[in-house]
């Protein structure tokens, strides 16, 4: 009896251990991990290519101006083949640089060298399996152009390869007759990238020889996006271009795309139009010329469209951004403010039950908040407090802050950390720079230190300057709050990543959300210095194009999803900044509609239908210009779930951050904030280096509002914690050229046709400003978002 009972309670334990190891593993496997080593990681690397020397930063004239040298390679690009491998005229290839499978092909990358120089590349057997013998090296990742046919299947919907159909093969209709759904989809590689291009099988063509016949003459430049600092080839797949596009082909369109356009990969907008001008070339080799070229893509795929047309007229004809921001480089400005500011509310401030509420930081950071959402990293934060107390604060819901932007200050900012760094050796890996900067070296500059120059600077931000003003934050607080946040650490200064297991650690005994290891932080009596950019990178990052300065002539359609609510990053007051450049620069935004959505529907049929009407218009009379062009019903606009348009037509965005009573579509999807914003910076948010002054000058403008004695009471502290001055944003960026960077009105070019340039009144002030409005009035919140999401 007693050996019974023995093995059953023997049995409850070893079921106990064992529902606990699997409890553990699943919430193990939820937690973020890092990729692990792939089958082929990068072992070596050219002579010199880690050379870290000083290096000035860029000097010289924006692109607009800069003719681009003739093209030397000689395309098309035949199958079989492969595509040039140095750039036309975007520098040097880095090193080092992964580089995988084709996985339309399956194949590997060609070997071009014998010197361990990149990764290996296997032997494979009689059936095409790859073996463990290394028969050489690929370091710049070619690969031979190949075409490929699928058919959609009328069974399921989905692709498949061409030679499995059987009679189940679906049928479109395209110039005004019924065919097979079956496409080409042509890859290979043009600067190290994959690239690929799509279009309906004509009739007659063989594989080498394409015809047009199904093609509406309409070619889509597919962008994508992502946080990408460089060093890496991407993936494609048969998806990235016939899944993701399929119902564009259906209506005749052809499609181009280059891993070298996904920002996920690199954000160096001079190599992004590299890529584009050499695929155009490769396409128009064997296609014809296009009736006009529309780019299509979100997020960093958006930014590609804005920089694109300001930089490189004629390129793009059109642009239909998603999800979009007006460039990636001023997007730090306010994004490096996330931590920083977290970490106060949860750490330093920790004992004030007002931040527990989520929502309740948007007075200081302006982006959303809420109180049901749990963050990304809500798992990891309740196993560390088993080990923290920092993470047992209480905090109902979370911010958009922590939700779309945590984990990506550090890839952007930190030399030492890179997300898919086991893809290299380490010894490679640990000499290279890991950052957005180091990726952009040749434009921001190396100091002395062997690292690159950062453009994010803090110094003289006054933090939740708005809730001050508007009574919602105490003078206690506000002055807490500025006096603990310093800034980042240099470069030099760094150390690597806490973040448990995204760096592979057992236990949470270091982790760190918040990166506060590599901030400088202070208190009311020893304030901490803030972060000073390099001027010389932010100039050189004006001066290369990098920036979106709102000089743009095509026709535009914003278009995103309202995706506030759900805290994504996507967040869509970007849109509402990248208008205010370009009525900056141009004197007006008729060039630019902003269409918002529910995010159950997408009205992409309905964007590239009046795109095209607006381009047929400017084909036919180029002479009206673009925004005479317009049709007269394509308008501002929003949408609900069920695609019925909610409201149309001029008015329908007003709110206060142009000084005007809410419309309809602003009242339905309203807009927030940024930390720079709410600490009285523009709509614009790209003051990267604010002009200073005296803590007494503030004073005497009314900066404060109703504050403003309380904070003349504790001078002595202001001028602790900004001992060189506060930000004046009524002054232009410092570090801004003072020299017209985009001079004259020349025509340009669209869809073959010159364009004059609509330039009208010069607009110097912020949206609202020429407005008879209260001077209480000010571009805030209206408010009652590694990831690519195009």
């Amino acid at each position: 009896m007693q050996g019974r009972r023995a093995r059953i309670l023997s049995g409850i334990g070893l079921a106990l251990v064992l529902a606990v190891a699997v409890g553990s593993w699943m919430f193990v496997e939820r937690l973020p991990h890092i990729p692990g080593v792939p089958p082929a990681p990068v072992v070596g690397v050219p002579d010199g290519a880690l050379d870290h020397s000083p290096t000035p930063a860029y000097s010289g004239p924006h692109p607009r101006t800069i003719e681009r040298p003739p093209e030397y390679f000689p395309f098309p690009i035949r199958i079989g083949e492969i595509g040039p491998v140095e750039t036309l005229f975007s520098g040097p290839s880095t090193y080092p640089f992964y580089c995988g499978v084709n996985n339309v092909t399956t194949r590997q990358p060609l070997v071009d060298n014998q010197n361990g120089e990149g990764v290996p590349v296997f032997a494979v057997d009689e059936e095409g399996n790859r073996t463990e013998e290394i028969i050489g090296y690929s370091r710049d990742c070619s690969h031979p152009t190949h075409v490929s046919y699928f058919y959609r299947s009328i069974n399921d919907g989905d692709f498949y390869p061409l030679e499995q159909a059987e009679g189940d093969i679906d049928q479109v209709t395209v110039n005004g007759r019924s065919v097979d759904f079956v496409v080409r989809l042509e890859t290979g590689t043009i600067n190290r990238f994959f690239y690929a291009i799509a279009a309906l099988r004509g009739a007659g063509e063989t594989a080498g020889k394409p015809s047009a016949s199904n093609w509406n003459r309409r070619l889509i430049y597919q962008f994508r996006g992502g946080v990408g600092v460089g060093r890496r080839q991407g993936d494609i797949t048969k998806g990235d271009i016939v899944g993701r596009r399929a119902d564009q082909l259906a209506r005749g369109y052809a499609i181009v795309y280059s891993t070298g356009n996904q920002t996920s990969n690199h954000y160096n907008i001079w190599l992004a139009e590299d890529v584009a001008r050499r695929l155009k070339k490769q396409f128009v080799s064997l296609y014809g010329e296009p009736l006009y070229t529309v780019g299509l893509g979100g997020s960093g795929g958006a930014i590609q469209q804005y920089l694109f047309a300001q930089n490189a007229p004629g390129l793009l004809d059109a642009a239909i951004p998603l999800y979009s921001y007006p460039d990636m480089v001023s997007q730090t400005i306010y994004v490096f403010d996330c931590e920083p500011l977290e970490y106060f509310f949860d750490v330093v401030d920790a004992d004030n039950p007002r931040w527990r509420d989520a929502t309740e930081r948007s007075v200081v950071q302006g982006l959303p908040g809420s109180r049901e959402m749990n963050g990304r990293f809500h798992l990891l934060e309740t196993a560390a407090a088993l080990f923290d107390g920092r993470y047992r604060n209480g905090r109902e819901g979370t911010t958009e802050c922590t939700q779309g932007w945590r984990g990506l200050v550090p890839l952007v900012n930190n030399p030492n950390f890179v997300h898919f760094i086991k893809s290299f050796a380490d010894k490679v890996a640990e000499n290279t720079h890991w950052s957005h900067w180091e990726d952009l070296r040749a434009f921001y500059g190396a100091d002395e230190t062997g690292y690159a120059n950062s453009a994010w600077d803090n110094e003289g931000v006054q933090y939740g300057l708005e809730a001050l003003r508007r009574g919602q934050l105490s003078v206690d607080t506000f002055l807490e709050l500025n006096a603990t946040i310093g800034g980042w650490k240099a470069p030099e200064n760094l150390g690597g990543e806490k973040l448990w297991f995204l760096n592979g650690d057992l236990f949470p005994m270091e982790l760190s959300v918040w990166s506060e290891h590599n901030m400088n932080l202070g208190t009311l009596d020893s304030p901490a210095p803030r972060s000073r950019a390099s001027m010389a990178a932010i100039e050189g990052i004006y001066r290369s194009g990098h920036v979106f300065l709102g000089d743009v002539e095509v026709p535009i359609i914003d278009l995103r999803h309202y995706l506030d609510r759900d805290l994504d990053m996507h967040h869509s007051v970007a849109s509402f900044s990248t208008r205010e450049r370009i009525r900056r620069a141009r004197g007006h935004a008729d060039n630019q509609l902003i269409w918002v959505s529910h995010k159950e529907y997408t009205p992409l049929d309905e964007a590239l239908d009046t795109m095209d009407r607006w381009m047929q218009n400017i084909i036919d009379s180029p002479q009206l210009g673009v925004a005479a062009n317009r049709p007269v019903d394509a308008n501002d606009q929003c949408f609900d779930s069920q695609g019925n348009v909610i409201a149309v037509g001029e008015g329908v965005w007003d709110g206060p951050w142009n000084g005007r009573r809410a419309g309809a579509c602003m009242r339905e999807y309203p807009i927030h904030s940024t930390p720079r914003q709410m600490a009285g910076g523009p709509l614009t948010d790209d003051i990267f280096k604010c002009q200073l002054q005296p803590v007494e000058s503030a004073l005497e403008k009314g900066t404060y509002g109703n504050a403003t004695g309380q904070i003349a009471e504790r001078l002595r502290d202001m001028q602790r914690i900004f001992p060189s001055g506060v930000c004046d944003y009524g002054a232009p960026d410092l570090a801004l050229p003072e020299e017209n960077l985009i001079p004259g009105r020349a025509p340009v070019s669209i869809a073959g046709h010159s364009i004059l340039s609509d330039y009208r009144r010069p607009v110097p002030r912020f949206a609202g400003d020429d407005e008879d409005v209260p001077e209480t009035v000010r571009p805030t919140s209206v408010a009652v978002p590694a990831a690519d999401a195009d």
